[in-house]
């Protein structure tokens, strides 16, 4: 039967086990369950239900489903376990994913995790815990096999034999020098397909440059995506190899990436679905009130404009739609810049052009709009004047938008500050004011 059919059925069968209330039949289901079905079944599930889930999983299921869990759950199941628990939970994972929770933890677990390692594990974690954990040496992985340029691929052979297993996602041996410095890789379908009699160094492939310890992750997943890597040595500045990074731990990032950019342009955060209301109302009270802010700000340029807007009522009626306008304008040119920015798109010889462009899209959709617009409102109000207005005040906030989309997250990014939770913020404020400002001001030019 297909791996993905019986999953579903497998996750179909314990729904109607929850809604029934048979935790045998719970028990029995979970304990068939791959660790990430499992971790998806709790973290998609009430609070409730997650609690019963985790405590009905079996010991040796425990560890595999904690690191498959989002890090806000994972964490949040710690924090109520006793410190001995998590220590020897955690110690039951690979290094790298052991690292990976470690930096969560409290300092006291973490040293009582490492307190439980042999030697040679505790100094393999310790090395990728040096890192933080958006850079290559954080994602790493220390348990690599390496090899010697002057050996057989007989000898190789024989070596790998002697292991009772390799780590997952082997499909390279690592060549190195006598003093770990990284000299090329040999991929495991090479090793057995070639003359066993044939020299590592004869087909060992040193054209495969290794990815620097302090390289970002964003930059490391797309090298990933760019050459269809399944692993990847790691180095530090002096060339010595330090471990490797595998595909699993590049799909984490890319798919961090993607929650976050998500959330972020809602500006909620990273935040769980099925958090508590009590948890999720203030992270989202903290933006609402910025953009109170900010409203008030728009409101304010209104209010200069009063005696105009008593004059002429038509011009309340029509304020929202060039604001509105501005504003989709606008979050569709800053929805591009960010999506290219996590796509590693952005450099320095396309940011003018791109900001150009956007600017070039905004007059041409300005004009169109603008003229709708100025018909519309013409005949509306039977006040051609009016549609002049509202036709300029729409070009100018298009434009504005569209140019203030492009620039303001090449800018933020500048400064250090997150494009895809910020800007939508100040850029918001920007079309407002400016839709507000050019529409009433011009009105207030032509009706005094």
């Amino acid at each position: 039967m297909n791996t993905a059919i019986k999953s579903q059925k497998q996750l179909a069968r314990l729904d109607q086990a929850l809604d029934s209330g048979t935790l045998a039949d719970i028990s029995g289901i979970l304990a068939d369950l791959s660790p990430g079905d499992a971790a998806h079944l709790i973290s998609t599930s009430p609070p409730r239900s997650r609690d019963l889930l985790w405590n009905l999983l079996e010991p040796e299921q425990e560890a595999d489903v904690l690191n498959e869990l989002p890090e806000e759950l994972r964490s949040s199941f710690i924090e109520s376990m006793e410190l001995t628990d998590v220590a020897s939970l955690v110690g039951q994972l690979d290094d790298d994913d052991i690292a990976d929770i470690l930096q969560e933890l409290p300092e006291e677990v973490t040293s009582q995790v490492l307190g439980i390692m042999d030697e040679a594990d505790r100094a393999r974690v310790e090395a990728v815990l040096s890192f933080s954990d958006d850079v290559a040496g954080g994602l790493m992985s220390a348990d690599t096999i390496t090899i010697r340029a002057d050996l057989t691929l007989d000898v190789v052979l024989r070596y790998l034999r002697r292991h009772s297993e390799i780590p997952q996602n082997t499909d390279n041996l690592v060549v190195v020098s006598r003093n770990d410095r990284y000299v090329g890789i040999l991929p495991i379908r090479t090793i057995l397909v070639t003359d066993p009699n044939v020299s590592v160094r004869e087909m060992m492939v040193t054209s495969r440059e290794p990815i620097p310890a302090n390289m970002p992750a964003s930059e490391v997943a797309r090298k990933f995506e760019r050459n269809d890597w399944i692993s990847a040595p790691v180095v530090d500045d002096e060339g010595k190899l330090l471990g490797r990074i595998t595909i699993d731990d590049i799909v984490d990032v890319i798919r961090e990436e993607a929650d976050h950019s998500l959330t972020s342009l809602a500006r909620i955060g990273e935040e769980d679905t099925f958090a508590p209301a009590l948890q999720a109302a203030p992270r989202r009270a903290i933006w609402l009130g910025i953009n109170l802010l900010t409203a008030f700000l728009a409101a304010g340029v209104i209010n200069m404009f009063q005696g105009t807007i008593e004059k002429v009522v038509a011009l309340a009626v029509l304020m929202p739609i060039v604001a509105s306008m501005g504003g989709i304008a606008g979050t569709q040119t800053l929805t591009v810049l960010i999506r290219a920015m996590a796509l590693g798109q952005i450099n320095r010889r396309n940011q003018i052009w791109l900001v150009g462009r956007e600017a070039l899209v905004a007059s041409i959709n300005g004009i169109l709009w603008a003229v709708i617009v100025a018909i519309s409102a013409s005949f509306w109000f039977n006040d051609q004047t009016l549609g002049l207005i509202i036709a300029c005040a729409m070009l100018i906030n298009l434009i504005t938008a569209g140019v203030f989309g492009a620039a303001l997250p090449l800018l933020l990014q500048k400064l250090g500050i997150d494009a895809a939770l910020a800007g939508g913020v100040v850029l918001t404020t920007v079309t407002d004011v400016v839709g507000f400002l050019s529409f009433l001001g011009l009105a207030s030019l032509f009706y005094g």
